[in-house]
């Protein structure tokens, strides 16, 4: 054999007995409940050992994730509903200084564990007591269709959850009985924590913790330095 075929096999030899990641049974176990379930439905999930479970399933699924979630999977303590939009802001972050040049705001979606496909997606989260676990299931949502079936009948308590959504993002929630604002007077236009809406008031006023914005005093000594410079030319 020579020297470089061994060399081969012994580096073959190292990846074969390279112990493999840590296995999370317990939440394993309830991705797996949820595919015997739903079949296809599940389109993503990710499981980090000893820490969480998230779980992405199709629009058309997602109230019968619900009660997937609650019924089979046992998981009765229901927690929030909420809305994530993936877009990175149009306008950039309202914490830089204005005192530097904009950055180039990005446009790249990425969406998280378990994956996605869409700009928008609605997530949930129920534990359970007895399992001692927690759940976040997530959903996709087209740009064109910002709607979904409530979880009302699943959780009462998703009520407001729902309608907090509604207004802040502009999601649909079929079936809900009684979609009104939450904070906004009824007369307001826009969602507010959609990225693309602009918070007018720190493009007025910088944020807080920027507005006195001092050079550091290294920075300041060189700029002191740069200024004696010319007046000591000027003496000499």
């Amino acid at each position: 054999m020579s020297p470089d075929t061994e060399v081969e096999a012994a580096d073959a030899a190292s990846e074969a007995v390279e112990p493999a990641g840590p296995v999370d049974e317990a939440r394993q176990a309830v991705v797996a409940e949820f595919t015997e379930e739903l079949g296809d439905a599940v389109v993503g999930s990710f499981v980090r050992p000893g820490d969480d479970i998230w779980i992405r399933v199709t629009r058309e699924a997602w109230r019968t994730a619900g009660f997937v979630l609650r019924d089979k999977a046992g998981f009765r303590a229901f927690e929030f509903l909420s809305v994530i939009d993936w877009l990175p802001s149009p306008f950039g972050k309202n914490e830089d200084s204005p005192t530097d040049a904009p950055p180039t705001p990005s446009s790249e979606i990425v969406t998280g564990y378990a994956g996605g496909d869409t700009r928008f997606q609605v997530f949930a989260r129920a534990h359970s007591l007895t399992r001692k676990l927690g759940v976040t299931l997530k959903v996709d949502l087209p740009d064109d269709d910002l709607s979904i079936d409530t979880w009302l009948p699943v959780y009462a308590g998703v009520n407001w959850h729902e309608r907090e959504a509604h207004e802040m993002f502009g999601i649909g929630f079929t079936g809900h009985p009684h979609l009104a604002h939450l904070y906004l007077p009824g007369e307001f236009e826009g969602f507010p924590l959609r990225k693309t809406f602009p918070l007018l008031a720190r493009h007025v006023k910088p944020w807080p913790g920027i507005v006195d914005v001092e050079p550091m005093p290294a920075e300041a000594d060189g700029d002191a330095e740069a200024e004696a410079t010319p007046d000591a030319e000027a003496a000499e």
